[in-house]
């Protein structure tokens, strides 16, 4: 059940939920985040997206006063008018991803694996070419000896032999234990291989404390695995947008519109003038 009047913070996730298909942000949806943060509640973009993404995430939701991306591993305060400041950033060890890569292969066999390493703006992935990968343009084959040659953002990995992408985050919890990654899906049809002790409400607290906010007064926005965290940690509502993961509706205290009917924005715009 939400508390009674406002949420002290609001956090969105982007791809899926703010985003539409067409990978567009309404001006409805950016004009009801400018009234979110004019009545005082800050605003702030919980992704998956690194930092390599900065700016087309900016753009995406120009009202955040904090991005909390990689999937809680960056997180940036975009308040200071000096200029963004990085609270946090944390990477996963090259050595630690390799034992990880050999013991996920020595159970579902050979894998298809990229690494995100850079944080240059638009800088590629690098791994190996799987046609199903959504964003091409970003991306650049190199062997894995290179990719595992430096400490990572983090990784994504997919199982050659088809397992669905749920199957396979399963079997893989299995395999590797929370103290050595965190791993999670955010419906690309790969799993995510993060430093552990990150997910998004690990980058969350970051904010939070911050800014001396509780969880209990957060009210958070998702639809993919990869935000279920946050719905754990959030008290004030959890709202999935209808074309969520089953997953994330059944952990969900409500359900808005689809992210191309505006869901979140029509949530907000209905709480403001409640």
């Amino acid at each position: 059940m939400t508390r009674p009047g406002l949420p002290k913070l609001i956090a969105t996730d982007l791809d899926g939920t703010l985003v539409r298909s067409d990978e567009t942000v309404s001006a409805y949806t950016h004009g009801v985040l400018d009234r979110v943060r004019a009545a005082g509640i800050p605003v702030v973009a919980a992704t998956g997206r690194g930092p390599r993404l900065a700016e087309l995430t900016r753009n995406d939701i120009r009202a955040a006063d904090y991005l909390v991306m990689a999937g809680g591993g960056r997180v940036v305060d975009q308040s200071d008018p000096a200029g963004p400041v990085v609270l946090r950033d944390v990477r996963l060890s090259a050595a630690a991803l390799t034992g990880i890569l050999a013991d996920l292969e020595a159970v579902v066999g050979p894998l298809t694996v990229m690494v995100e390493a850079l944080d240059d703006p638009d800088a590629p992935l690098w791994g190996d070419y799987h046609p199903s990968w959504p964003y091409q343009d970003l991306f650049e084959a190199r062997p894995r000896q290179h990719c595992l040659a430096q400490d990572v953002i983090k990784a994504f990995a997919r199982a050659r032999d088809h397992h669905h992408v749920d199957e396979f985050l399963e079997v893989a919890r299995q395999v590797v234990p929370a103290e050595v990654a965190t791993l999670t899906q955010s419906g690309l049809g790969f799993i995510e291989i993060c430093p552990p002790g990150v997910d998004k409400s690990t980058g969350l607290s970051v904010v939070v404390e911050a800014l001396g906010v509780d969880p209990a007064d957060v009210l958070v926005f998702g639809d993919m695995p990869n935000d279920l965290p946050m719905f754990e940690w959030a008290g004030w509502s959890r709202v999935a947008v209808a074309n969520a993961h089953p997953a994330v509706r059944a952990a969900a205290d409500e359900v808005t519109l689809r992210n191309d009917d505006d869901g979140v924005a029509v949530y907000l715009d209905r709480l403001l003038s409640g």
